[in-house]
């Protein structure tokens, strides 16, 4: 089985009328990519509250159609109705059929974050068997060790988690946090999620990799307080929850905070400051991680 794929570049905010005109046109499936990634003209777009912009500026617009169709045409018929002007040439290909699963196998292999966690997908072998290897597959949840900000957690986390610790992850995503901490040999983990997808999927790794993480809602209260608490999320939901993560770390704990670009970084310290003095801790591929201590 084959597919003709057709895509194009329209201005950002011309994209969703493009994208939904397509699928009217009998398209497939449709995706949106930033037309300029890679190059000095990306741009980063985040989906959370106060969120400079939500779509890219120029917008990279693709459909898949079924091999009878004119995906040409219906691409002509699409910009039409909705009205966006390309930026571009139309570009157009067959896709052949392929063994998509074992591709997509392909391209995640064992990571390693810190000195002695692995990140291992089940299809592989731990390349250091003797290591912490947390076993989790790519799936519906942020957090699978690929994205710098989830390496910075996981190093920050090897080097301060102590036996006995309390734990706190909010905006767990994968759960890999919690997980990664309880093998390091922490005694409780809490992981904090507002997706249901996110809660799942949490619960189900931490019991392929043998802990205890008690996985929680967001919109439930948090039981207890945390030695370490650490958050993964972005920069305007950080800030916003500052309270509430100040409120959950005991006096003298230690506060970590990633998803943070560099030039976040100060904005974000400036919303903990009057609970903990955060300091950029480390740096991966311009995320930064901001640690410190809660005062008493």
């Amino acid at each position: 089985m084959a597919w003709e794929r057709v895509a194009v570049v329209v201005a950002g905010s011309h994209a969703a009328a493009l994208a939904d005109a397509l699928e009217e046109e009998g398209a497939i499936s449709v995706d949106m990519a930033d037309a300029d990634a890679g190059t000095g003209g990306e741009h980063a777009v985040f989906g959370e509250p106060g969120a400079d912009a939500s779509t890219w500026p120029r917008c990279r617009v693709g459909a898949l159609f079924a091999a009878h169709d004119d995906a040409a045409a219906a691409m002509d018929a699409a910009l039409r109705r909705s009205g966006a002007q390309t930026l571009g040439a139309t570009c157009l290909d067959r896709l052949e059929e392929a063994d998509w699963v074992a591709q997509s196998q392909r391209q995640f292999a064992p990571i390693k974050a810190g000195n002695r966690i692995w990140i291992v997908p089940t299809w592989h072998a731990a390349p250091e068997p003797g290591a912490v290897n947390l076993i989790l597959d790519p799936g519906a949840a942020f957090g699978t060790g690929s994205h710098p900000t989830t390496r910075l957690c996981l190093a920050w986390l090897e080097r301060h988690v102590t036996a006995g610790d309390t734990v706190l992850d909010y905006g767990c995503g994968s759960g890999i946090l919690g997980i990664a901490a309880l093998r390091l040999g922490a005694a409780a983990a809490i992981g904090v999620d507002i997706d249901p997808l996110a809660l799942e999927s949490a619960s189900y790794n931490a019991v392929r990799n043998g802990v205890a993480l008690n996985v929680v809602s967001a919109e439930r209260s948090i039981p207890g307080l945390a030695r370490l608490t650490v958050a993964n999320i972005l920069a305007n939901p950080l800030r916003m929850l500052a309270p509430l993560l100040a409120a959950h770390t005991s006096a003298g704990g230690l506060i970590a905070l990633s998803g943070i670009l560099e030039a976040q970084a100060e904005e974000v310290a400036a919303a903990y400051a009057p609970w903990a003095p955060l300091e950029v801790d480390s740096r991966d591929e311009g995320w930064v991680l901001l640690a410190g201590t809660r005062r008493a």
